[in-house]
């Protein structure tokens, strides 16, 4: 398990409530060693020139991640982090969220880390809404082992794991999220740098816990997986801009749009032929995540239009505030003596 700390007072980031900082103060200067044209850069830059918003120095900063070609996202990070053990993101994530309620703590890592070996951390941490931020920068493929099928390659996907195509269904990691409960759920992707930033905002705004999908480019192994929703001559027409309070609908002129059928599910109409007046109106903050379960299932795989953007975020209790709350009561009641001789009460052991 490697630990991050580079020395974090170099810059602005003196500790200063009245410091201002830049991209460069939460850099490493660490040489990158990704693949050219990996999505990771794109994700990395992004971080990098968003965090300086927080107004939070580096030291009060941590990434943790696990095993994969985004593990190395900690090493490139000025701030403190640790590159964990496959799948553990999370759980280091947990703890530390618990330990120290002052920092700001995202965990991060790719989809086999994150949904194979990780995924029992991931559901619980999004259950507990524990106040930490987790990235999981999907490529539908493992990179770092070279090329095997993940738990989000498609059905029929030919890697070197499945020669005659898998046979797994993949996960929806939006309905997977939304299913433990997440009260933070969005997607975004690597190459759209203003959307990623905005995602990136909101959900650093969020008090709990905040899962964000990001479809990240493999270009070794899984190239242009993503590419309708990407480039320039097609990005309009699949993606699916979800903006809260606001009818769904794109395209180059607005001209296609989603509606909620009478069964709860929802599809994909010409704006024409039902009016804009039935269009589905996205609403974020329903506290029953039913609709954002249906948007997370509107498309099937990323050659069709496909939704972005946060889908559902409501406020519910962040794990650990209400017990903190309680002893916060107790000391101001009874006094920090007693409070502490109660705490110490009955069989303790001193571990040396």
């Amino acid at each position: 398990m490697a630990v991050n700390t580079h020395n974090h007072m170099s810059g602005n980031g003196s500790g200063s409530d009245a410091a201002t900082f830049t991209k460069q103060d939460f850099a490493s200067g660490e040489e990158t060693r990704w693949c050219p044209g990996c999505g990771d850069y794109a994700v990395l830059a992004a971080v990098q020139e968003f965090l300086p918003e927080l107004g939070l120095p580096p030291e009060r900063v941590v990434f943790l991640t696990g095993i994969g070609c985004a593990g190395r996202f900690a090493y490139y990070m000025n701030t403190y982090g640790i590159h964990g053990i496959h799948g553990r993101a999370p759980a280091l994530a947990t703890g530390l969220a618990i330990s120290r309620p002052d920092l700001s703590v995202w965990a991060l890592g790719g989809d086999g880390d994150m949904l194979s070996i990780g995924g029992n951390h991931l559901i619980h941490a999004l259950r507990r809404n524990m106040p930490i931020k987790i990235l999981v920068l999907n490529n539908q493929v493992y990179g770092l082992t070279k090329g095997q099928a993940s738990p989000t390659s498609a059905f029929g996907k030919v890697t070197k794991s499945t020669p005659f195509g898998s046979e797994d269904q993949p996960f929806n990691p939006l309905a997977l999220a939304l299913g433990a409960g997440a009260s933070f759920v969005a997607r975004t992707v690597d190459r759209d740098r203003r959307h990623l930033t905005q995602v990136l905002r909101a959900a650093a705004e969020h008090p709990g816990a905040a899962f964000i999908e990001i479809y990240q480019n493999c270009p070794i192994f899984n190239d242009e997986a993503y590419a309708v929703l990407t480039d320039k001559d097609t990005k309009d027409a699949f993606q699916i801009r979800l903006e809260h309070g606001q009818p769904i609908r794109f395209g180059a002129d607005g001209e296609r749009g989603v509606v909620q059928r009478p069964d709860g599910s929802v599809a994909i109409v010409e704006v024409a032929d039902v009016g804009e007046q039935d269009l589905l109106v996205h609403d974020a903050h329903c506290a029953d995540p039913s609709r954002a379960f249906a948007l997370a299932h509107l498309s099937q795989n990323v050659s069709a239009p496909t939704p972005v953007g946060v889908f559902r975020s409501v406020v519910r209790p962040v794990h650990g505030e209400s017990s903190q709350a309680e002893l916060q009561a107790a000391h101001e009641t009874v006094g920090p003596a007693e409070l502490d001789a109660l705490l110490h009460a009955g069989a303790t052991w001193t571990v040396n």
